[in-house]
């Protein structure tokens, strides 16, 4: 059983680090967005060698910085819900891990630290600090669309890489070493590439049936290019029809999206009302 002063706090809390209702709520959010594009440009910086070798202990002291300010930033989050297991499985859960965990681990690993750079993905929360509600829409619109797709762009996925994987064995049997396939893998990756209508040149068949066999993989991969397209489209459009979200997070797991009207938390069922 909480107690009511530790239920009082936590309540606050959660205020804070999940709603922009609030002016605390709105402000600790801008904050937090332009922290997270600061250490972006930490991690992009140090990436250049000549800046790496002249300011490199600056870059890194900010990199810490931001670290040990992410990190107490995220066990704020994990505090002020009553479900933190719940919120560490979501997927801001997952990001805002991801966006500390590389500088621990370049103590025992060297060059993680490159992988800070999943931390632009926690500006999606903007959607949030500056109430465009109709944008967060679109995007649980697309969320859902590409979960209700999956299962058909995975059948198309299989097929794309089946024609690959032929038409690769086909070129290295017919063209061979000569003409630059020169294994199995060398020639699907030229048959991607054909097929993807990238085209880089830097294989290209020379006998008249394998530029006969590029020229159908070139006019399939316009053929097929349209697939995934029209298969998100229909299920957008599906989604359209659905009521439009909230901006209000769960107290209990930190969930969104929920209805405008909600009472309850469709993921875990608490009352979305604070007592």
């Amino acid at each position: 059983m909480v107690d009511a002063p530790t239920l009082f706090w936590r309540h606050r809390l959660h205020e804070i680090v999940f709603e922009a209702n609030t002016s605390a709520g709105n402000a600790f959010d801008v904050a937090l967005i332009f922290a997270i594009a600061a250490s972006v440009t930490v991690v992009m910086l140090e990436s250049v060698a000549a800046l790496r070798q002249e300011f490199g202990w600056q870059l890194a002291i900010a990199e810490w910085f931001f670290t040990v300010l992410f990190t107490v930033e995220y066990g704020a989050r994990m505090l002020s819900v009553s479900r933190p297991l719940r919120y560490a499985k979501s997927f801001f859960g997952i990001i805002d891990l991801l966006a500390i965990l590389p500088t621990y681990l370049s103590l025992i690993i060297t060059g993680t630290n490159s992988l800070l750079v999943i931390r632009v993905f926690r500006l999606l929360r903007i959607f949030r600090v500056f109430k465009l509600r109709h944008y967060l829409t679109e995007v649980h619109v697309f969320e859902n669309a590409l979960r209700n797709s999956r299962p058909k762009i995975t059948v198309f996925l299989v097929t794309v890489i089946s024609i690959a994987l032929v038409m690769g064995t086909v070129m290295y049997l017919v063209e061979g070493g000569a003409s630059g396939f020169t294994s199995i893998p060398r020639s699907v990756y030229w048959a991607v590439v054909t097929m993807t209508t990238v085209g880089y040149g830097n294989i290209a068949p020379v006998t008249p049936f394998g530029q006969f066999a590029a020229g159908c993989l070139m006019i399939l991969g316009y053929a097929i290019i349209a697939v995934p397209t029209g298969i998100m489209s229909v299920e957008i459009a599906q989604q359209m029809k659905g009521p439009a979200v909230s901006t209000q997070a769960c107290l209990e797991c930190a969930a969104v999206g929920h209805d405008v009207d909600a009472m309850c938390c469709k993921f875990c069922g608490a009352s979305l009302e604070l007592e």
